[in-house]
């Protein structure tokens, strides 16, 4: 027997030391003890070698470095032991141990009151460790964890089946806090504890047998066998946290989401929703990525008869959704994608509270309320750029005709800056064109059907625009703009419903100028800026295809329906999105700008001005403010006062009377212990010729660390109605998220009467989305 009293190392190569995720193993084989100061072997973990083989704690592949007060070998026996502070080192894995042994001819691996660390910051506990070694079993003791995502186990033994199975007996589960801020012990806020815990490392997920779940330390839920993927799995099937509501028209809902994992590139999301007033709904996500891009299906479906509040009518037909979109690369310039969304109700996302349904999914967006599906394909570099696209509209607001509404194919976009200069200037190019295809007319009738104006449009363009800084700071902007426009025009109310072409062009030479003048006080610059935006071309003319029922000229607009006269257009030489409309003639556009910046971040700006014209132009419609020779004025201010703090305010006034033709203001606050918004509008025509009043407002502020309050409204002020209102109670720690929200509609959309509605959300760490909590 050799035997050593000093601090001494020793080393060997042997097959790695494995940690498991949810139970420690350790593997310490020991060929040979070396004596006392002998130079140990070392090893580092691939990747991380210097030069001469070593990792950068100086350990080469393969090696195991160990230190112990007292290095105890019996030849006899073929014994090794290592005691007192005992410190291992293998594969990037460190080992402290009260005592260490290893018995070669049984081949059995001991360690007793273990502390293992992984590379990922996982660190295990054990009273006891005993495995064979050849790696494939062994038993834990008194065992212990703290996982990667926070996760905590606990268990009275673990045990090591093979190297994909291990258990876990009388166990605990939980991500939360198990210690207070001063150290001493904590209930978690939830926790799953079970008779039995088995990780499957092939399938990668956690069985339990005979689990209850605690919430606050009290049990609220048992289940003989429950399981969930892997937290150290990157993606697994399993459920998904549940939404659960309480409404007077589909009564008590519960609708259980479950995540399959279809491959490492692509998943399946099937959500059935169970309500008790009316029939099932399914819903389903298909998501799937592509060596160039990615495809994100949405859907659902019922076979069931149409409801409201007062309850079901009609005969049972099958209702269903589509949202998908897709987007792929082609090569570093070119792209493609598409976006498919269709609904077979007007009011199916309202009737079974499908969200996230009015977003963007590709180049081209509808308006609120509106779905849109297209094609498109692109291409972009440095100094191009080119769109070829088609697209559908489907309306769900009420009244809305898609038989009205224009398929819109091809859209070609084209711009190209060449690298020239040209008369210290550069020049841009633009090429537009567009086909709309449409059914039927807007004033078609049941007894009167009219059908529809088409129209195909190509327009090019071309601008030279330069800039220069004179006299001191006057900033100097010349340009000259000419375009070509023809238009093919078919079942124009004009003309009988005859077709037509028409050609024009537009030239036009202009000047921008601006003149800031800036001064430092104290803490803070003063930035005053005069601005003027000149330009003079020929008369335009407009596309005249019809006339309404006061006699007044129609002229096609199919491209600033929605136009807003505000401070984004005000200096444009031609303030329209589209290009049915055009500006023409002598014009100036004034404005004033002024802006406080000061040194800790606040800021405030203030921008007032208004356009000019020598003539009237009888085909800007009264609500966009410009119909006149002196346009409305526009008036924007916005600052930031404190920090977290941000307001805004926008509005048109009557060019005579200063009355307010449009406003909108808004503010918002966030702040250590929530946050919030809050929105008014005001137009006193909207694009339907109606007055539109709308106040839209929400936030969350929590009272306490963890409890808080949440709170949304949208009104109509025109109908004196509350669109929505929610009002919620929120829990939330560093595991667990709660919201219990009441919500009520008063306004009919459609068919839909007022509603009430209770909804509960649950979000648990590493089961679900993941908890954002400060």
């Amino acid at each position: 027997m050799n035997s050593s009293p000093r601090r001494v190392a020793f080393a060997s190569v042997k097959r790695s030391l494995l940690a498991g995720a949810a139970w420690a193993s350790l593997c310490v084989g020991v060929a040979a003890a070396q004596g006392a100061g002998q130079e140990a072997i070392a090893t580092a973990p691939a990747g991380h070698l210097l030069g001469d083989g070593r990792g950068a704690d100086g350990l080469p592949p393969g090696g195991l470095y160990v230190e112990a007060d007292t290095v105890t070998r019996q030849d006899d026996a073929s014994t090794t032991v290592a005691e007192g502070e005992v410190e291992a080192r293998y594969d990037s894995r460190n080992l402290r141990a009260e005592r260490l042994s290893y018995d070669q001819a049984q081949g059995l691996v001991q360690a007793s009151n273990v502390e293992i660390s992984n590379p990922d910051g996982s660190v295990e506990f054990a009273r006891e460790i005993v495995l064979d070694d050849e790696l494939q079993a062994g038993v834990a003791r008194g065992f212990s964890a703290r996982l990667p995502q926070n996760v905590k186990l606990a268990a009275a033994s673990a045990v090591r089946r093979s190297p994909e199975v291990n258990e876990l007996n009388r166990a605990i589960y939980t991500p939360c806090e198990i210690c207070a801020e001063d150290g001493s012990p904590r209930t978690p806020t939830w926790s799953i504890q079970a008779d039995k815990v088995v990780q499957d490392r092939e399938r990668q997920l956690i069985y339990y047998r005979h689990a209850v779940f605690r919430l606050f330390g009290a049990p609220v839920l048992y289940l003989p066998l429950f399981w969930h993927p892997d937290p150290q799995a990157e993606r697994k099937s399993g459920l998904l946290p549940p939404d659960i509501s309480l409404s007077d028209r589909r009564g008590l809902s519960y609708e259980q989401p479950y995540l399959l994992a279809l491959s490492p590139y692509s998943d399946l999301t099937l959500s059935p929703q169970l309500n008790t007033k009316v029939e099932p709904f399914l819903n389903a996500r298909l998501r799937k990525r592509f060596y160039s891009g990615e495809v994100d299906v949405r859907g659902g479906y019922t076979y069931a008869r149409d409801f409201d509040a007062d309850g079901r009518f009609g005969d049972r037909t099958s209702r269903s959704y589509i949202l998908a979109r897709g987007a792929f690369a082609i090569d570093e310039a070119w792209d493609w994608g598409f976006t498919a969304e269709r609904a077979s109700d007007d009011l199916i996302f309202d009737k079974y509270e499908i969200g996230d349904v009015f977003e963007s999914r590709g180049p081209f967006i509808a308006d609120d309320r509106r779905l849109i599906s297209q094609l498109y394909a692109r291409r972009q570099d440095e100094r191009s750029f080119l769109t070829i696209a088609a697209f559908d509209i489907q309306g769900l607001r009420p009244g809305d005709d898609d038989a009205v509404f224009p398929t819109v194919v091809p859209l070609v976009e084209a711009r190209w800056s060449p690298d020239l200069r040209l008369a210290t200037g550069r020049m841009r190019f633009q090429f537009d064109a567009v086909g709309l295809e449409r059914d039927v007319s807007p004033a078609s009738t049941t007894a009167n059907p009219l059908p529809g104006l088409d129209s195909r449009r190509v327009v090019g363009q071309a601008e030279w625009r330069a800039t220069h800084t004179v006299l001191g700071g006057l900033r100097a902007s010349p340009f000259l703009h000419v375009r070509g426009d023809v238009y093919s025009l078919s079942d124009v109310p004009l003309d009988n419903y005859g077709d037509r072409t028409e050609t024009r062009g537009l030239a036009t030479a202009g000047l921008d100028l601006s003149y800031p003048f800036f001064r430092r006080f104290n803490d803070k610059f003063v930035v005053l800026e005069p601005v003027a935006a000149l330009a003079a071309s020929p008369r335009a003319r407009q596309i005249q295809v019809g006339i309404d029922a006061q006699g007044e000229p129609v002229y096609l607009d199919e491209d600033s329906l929605a136009f807003e006269f505000d401070q984004a257009n005000l200096l444009q030489a031609d303030k329209f999105p589209g290009f049915d409309l055009l500006e023409g003639g002598l014009r100036a556009s004034i404005a004033g700008r002024a802006s406080i910046l000061w040194d800790d971040g606040r800021r405030a700006s203030l921008l007032i001005g208004r356009s000019f014209r020598d003539k009237e132009i009888n085909a800007f419609s009264e609500r966009t403010g410009l119909r006149t020779s002196a346009s409305d004025w526009v008036v924007a201010a916005e600052a930031q006062p404190i920090r977290g703090l941000s307001v805004f305010s926008r509005a048109r006034l009557d060019s005579e009377t200063f009355d307010v033709r449009r406003a909108e203001t808004g503010a918002n606050l966030a702040f250590a212990r929530g946050s919030g918004f809050f929105r008014y509008l005001w137009d006193d025509l909207d694009i339907n010729g109606n007055k539109r009043e709308n106040l839209d407002l929400g936030g969350e502020v929590f009272l306490t660390q963890n409890w808080g309050l949440s709170a949304y409204g949208n009104r109509d002020m025109v109908q004196d109605a509350w669109v929505v209102r929610d009002l919620g109670v929120v829990y939330r720690d560093d595991c667990i998220r709660v919201e219990v929200i009441y919500r009520r509609e008063d306004t009919v959309i459609g068919r839909l009467g007022p509603s009430e509605a209770v909804a509960v959300r649950l979000t648990l760490a590493t089961l679900g989305e993941p908890i954002y909590a400060n």
